[in-house]
């Protein structure tokens, strides 16, 4: 069983910058055989994609975030992080890491419990 854990959320101020991290267990292959995302749900709102790297180590990024955010991945420690910079109050969110086997749809993957990022104009 896939078991997934974020951590890193906090409250910063707009312009500030955080790191979210996303440490998957239980994983039959190595993550680099895994797609894995980030995505996050503001209150009221539906879960967006935020940003994804796939098996192949292609990355993909919301319009919205694209030049302040970078995902990356540590294949030794099974994690994949979020580096998120100039924040703004748009961004506050729960954030959600997902792991899904290579070339699946997320649906089918692994949740995180989620971790509330929350910034401050």
């Amino acid at each position: 069983q896939v078991t997934v854990v974020e951590s890193g959320g906090g409250l910063v101020q707009a312009g500030g910058s955080l790191r979210l991290s996303c440490e998957a267990s239980g994983l039959i292959f190595s993550i680099n055989l895994y797609d894995s995302y980030w995505y996050r749900q503001a209150p009221g709102e539906q879960r967006e994609l935020v940003a994804a790297i796939t098996g192949g180590h292609n990355t993909d990024y919301a319009d919205s975030v694209k030049g302040r955010f970078t995902i990356s991945r540590d294949n030794a420690k099974n994690m994949v992080a979020l580096q998120m910079n100039n924040l703004k109050p748009e961004d506050t969110a729960v954030y959600y890491c997902n792991v899904a086997r290579w070339g699946s749809d997320p649906s089918s993957g692994s949740w995180g419990q989620g971790t509330q990022v929350t910034v401050s104009a």
